[in-house]
């Protein structure tokens, strides 16, 4: 059986640039990459994001209309903003901590892998571009929870074979993770379990464990 794997669609968003702006797409960018499974490059990404944002904003304008295109490049996470000003370049300067500008492109080359402008007939491409801990674009960054779920998706597709063809790639890893789910459920209804009460514990855990915290199995408190 192919293993489980995790698509990560690119997407794109249109923005005026204005200051108020940067801190609504930071959080778009952090709960984007958490759907991703790449938290641990969401304080990189959201600080070349406020750098690339900000690089419109004084140079060309506030109110600039601007695009922020995220997407993956192999295993590398590649953050774009597009404005329409090709004579407006972004410079790397050797900026001080007591320099008043130019510290925005140095702080993504500080954290960025590699960083670049792409000029076309009407528009500007600056990007960076973000290394994770993927082995492969489609694949899962390593934690305890994401290697027990692919494990467990191997043992319950294989014994799904017999049921027939299904769809390749990630419709195949959607229904097989829903068919799962839903026999789980089948068993705690089996059990004399509350459906609804076990998907509701499963999900605050979740969202916990997303944010750092530990659920205690039987409390179910919080713990850093």
């Amino acid at each position: 059986m192919e293993q489980a794997c995790m698509w990560r669609e690119p997407w794109n968003l249109a923005f005026l640039a204005e200051p108020e702006e940067v801190s609504g797409l930071r959080r778009i960018v952090r709960f984007r990459l958490e759907g991703w499974g790449l938290r641990e490059a969401t304080d990189a990404a959201q600080l070349c994001v406020s750098e690339l944002v900000s690089n419109i904003i004084t140079p060309v304008g506030p109110g600039t209309p601007a695009t922020l295109a995220v997407s993956m490049n192999g295993v590398r996470l590649r953050i774009e903003v597009h404005d329409p000003d090709t004579r407006a370049l972004p410079t790397l300067l050797d900026a001080n901590a007591d320099s008043e500008g130019g510290r925005g492109m140095a702080l993504v080359d500080a954290v960025a892998d590699r960083w670049g402008v792409e000029l076309g007939a009407d528009r500007k491409v600056t990007w960076c571009e973000l290394e994770t801990d993927l082995a492969r674009p489609e694949g899962h960054t390593v934690g305890p929870g994401t290697l027990r779920a692919v494990a467990l998706l191997d043992l319950y597709g294989a014994g799904c074979l017999a049921s027939g063809p299904r769809k390749p790639g990630r419709a195949a890893a959607e229904e097989l993770a829903i068919a799962a789910i839903t026999d789980f459920l089948h068993w705690t209804s089996a059990h004399g379990c509350d459906a609804d009460e076990v998907l509701d514990r499963a999900q605050v855990r979740h969202d916990a464990e997303s944010e750092g915290f530990e659920v205690s199995s039987t409390s179910g408190r919080w713990r850093s």
